[in-house]
């Protein structure tokens, strides 16, 4: 006989499959899974080498989060037409899944970059970055919009590109070079939103790749004008030339309660 024709006692057949025997006994009595036999002299349920694939097959709809009731469906149906349309589903399901945890991830490394800077800066610093081009989502604001107006402003863009929570995307705030260089340093003009992995489209700005003047400023922001005076003076003292927009962005929100630590980052591109 065929070693693979033999019949396997249920704990043999739970163990090839790294699952417990209970689960098996469990899928007997709702019909989803049956044994090949049972033994008549102790009523043992015993599986067949055989069975393999369609307990794989059940095992990783399981870990695909099919429900029990959709499983039985399919297997009350089941063909190669059915498992793939079941399949590709799920499929589907899984990529809109990894791209979100993918999107996390890369929040999370930002929180740690921030934090690590916090750790390590000099508030005093400016230094020369390189950045890649990023999309960023934009809001138009001027001097006359109001914080509420900007909240709901920020709350409705959140809700078009589906990011449920604030915690899912970067956020701040862009002033034109041209503003700063004429002394117009609340001319703010747009907020932005950054989302990961948030593909080109139309009507997105694209910030440019390469060099930028990176620098910080904490506390009052009546006194940041000072702080991009001194930005200024750096750049024509190293013979750099700005241009495009300053992105600012709060990098430490998390960690504080009292406004004045508050710590704007600085990120002005160099043109090369």
């Amino acid at each position: 006989m065929n070693q693979k024709d033999k019949l396997l006692t249920i704990g043999q057949f739970a163990a090839m499959h790294g699952i417990n025997k209970k689960t098996l006994m469990w899928y007997d009595e709702i019909g989803l899974f049956k044994p090949a036999a049972i033994n008549p002299e102790n009523g043992y349920r015993c599986y067949s080498y055989h069975q393999s694939p369609i307990l794989e097959t059940i095992l990783l709809l399981r870990e695909l989060d099919v429900s029990i009731g959709e499983i039985q469906h399919f297997m009350k149906n089941r063909s190669a037409d059915s498992l793939k349309r079941l399949l590709e589903e799920k499929m589907t399901a899984l990529d809109l899944q990894i791209t979100h945890l993918q999107a996390v991830r890369t929040l999370l490394a930002t929180h740690h970059r921030n934090m690590d800077t916090l750790l390590n800066m000099d508030l005093s610093e400016i230094t020369i970055i390189e950045k890649e081009e990023r999309c960023l989502i934009t809001v138009a604001i001027d001097r006359e919009t109001s914080f509420e107006r900007e909240v709901e402003l920020i709350t409705a863009e959140t809700e078009k590109y589906r990011l449920g929570r604030l915690h899912k995307a970067t956020y701040g705030s862009m002033i034109s070079v041209a503003s700063l260089q004429a002394g117009r340093y609340d001319d703010y003009s747009l907020l932005f939103i950054e989302i990961p992995f948030l593909p080109y489209r139309n009507g997105l700005h694209i910030t440019p790749g390469g060099k930028y003047l990176r620098a910080f400023h904490k506390g009052d922001w009546s006194l940041l004008p000072k702080r991009y005076r001194e930005i200024f003076d750096y750049a024509k003292e190293h013979d750099l030339t700005l241009h495009g927009f300053s992105y600012e962005m709060g990098i430490n929100e998390n960690v504080i309660d009292r406004i004045e630590d508050y710590i704007v980052q600085i990120d002005i591109p160099i043109l090369e």
